[in-house]
């Protein structure tokens, strides 16, 4: 179960990055706004990025261009390091969540399509999950790839319906710089284990 534990721990470490996503999930848990359908779209459709990530990237590069593969392990392990950085600068200055923004009261659907707009139109989505996540996946085969495609998914599940779930208990807490840099500082350090998995796995290291 390495593969599983390897990717619900990066998976989960990109997801909490802080995010206009994020922030909209929060809002909506903080109102008690469709809750469930947004956690659910929300999960899903990074579930289905994933997937796209793990078996369709992986089958190209394996199939087309597999001189690369070792190029790839070394930039996604800058690109984590790059995570890292980012993160442990956040834990230098202090980071905070900005809850205030218009009120999502809103019908369903609306709502959803807001969501959508949210999750697909960042480009950054399409990067951390098909493309990383994809590129880490090389590393397993067989059933150990099952196992870190079920573990980047389960990471999702479990971010996105215990942030809109209990965003009445994390909001308040997670509004204190202090407790962004304990976060942050977490984070970066799964990061750089993860770079030197990468860079290992490429033959860098």
């Amino acid at each position: 179960m390495t593969a599983y534990w390897s990717a619900f721990l990066i998976g989960f470490a990109l997801l909490f990055a802080i995010g206009a996503q994020n922030a909209f999930v929060l809002r909506l848990g903080l109102m008690r706004r469709h809750v469930f359908a947004i956690a659910l779209f929300c999960a899903l459709s990074d579930a289905v990025l994933i997937a796209s990530g793990v078996a369709g990237l992986s089958w190209l590069i394996t199939g087309f261009v597999t001189q690369f593969e070792s190029h790839m392990f070394g930039i996604a392990a800058l690109w984590l390091l790059g995570y890292a950085a980012l993160r442990l600068r956040d834990v230098i200055r202090g980071n905070q969540m900005e809850l205030a923004g218009p009120d999502h009261n809103a019908a369903l659907w609306p709502t959803l399509m807001t969501a959508a707009i949210m999750t697909f139109g960042n480009p950054h989505v399409y990067l951390d999950t098909v493309v990383l996540i994809g590129t880490i996946s090389l590393q397993f085969e067989g059933i150990s790839k099952l196992q870190f495609g079920a573990g980047a998914v389960t990471a999702s599940f479990v971010f996105f319906f215990g942030l809109a779930y209990g965003a009445s208990l994390l909001a308040p807490f997670m509004q204190r710089p202090g407790a962004w840099r304990v976060f942050d500082g977490v984070i970066a350090l799964i990061m750089v284990i993860m770079a030197f998995g990468m860079a290992r796995a490429g033959g860098w290291v």
